[in-house]
């Protein structure tokens, strides 16, 4: 056990600074990257940067993006209906499962963790209560 915790901290030290600094550069990304679309701008580029993306690091990375985009980015309308409820983990796990087919995705890259953090930020809004975008056209 001492010899895991060794190498933890040892791997910490080597390259924690460098996965700080790089995920605070893919929220940047997701943030100035959002500023300029909607929310499901957001997931098809999030889609295509989990697709390329090499290793666990990336992986958190992508999410971090995707977090930052969805955050910045307008509504897009009926983006979170089908969004389950946190509490609902028969429905998240077929939800999330459901999105990573439809988006081909594999669940070896951990495409769940990716809808996650759509689930979560679709509670979040629902819970603050924002509207979605009007898309009647009346003012």
């Amino acid at each position: 056990v001492m010899g895991l915790v060794g190498a933890g901290v040892y791997l910490w030290r080597q390259n924690g600074p460098q996965f700080v600094a790089g995920s605070q550069k893919a929220m940047t990304e997701g943030n100035d990257y959002g500023r300029q679309t909607d929310n499901q701008g957001c997931l098809t580029e999030s889609v295509a940067r989990h697709q390329k993306a090499e290793g666990f690091g990336e992986l958190i990375k992508t999410n971090l993006f995707l977090r930052a985009c969805l955050e910045a980015s307008r509504p897009t309308p009926a983006f979170c209906d089908d969004a389950p409820k946190p509490l609902e983990f028969m429905k998240t796990v077929e939800w999330q499962t459901a999105q990573c087919r439809r988006y081909g995705l594999t669940p070896q890259k951990q495409c769940g963790q990716l809808f996650q953090q759509v689930q979560q930020f679709c509670v979040q809004r629902q819970l603050s209560g924002a509207p979605e975008e009007d898309t009647s056209g009346t003012p």
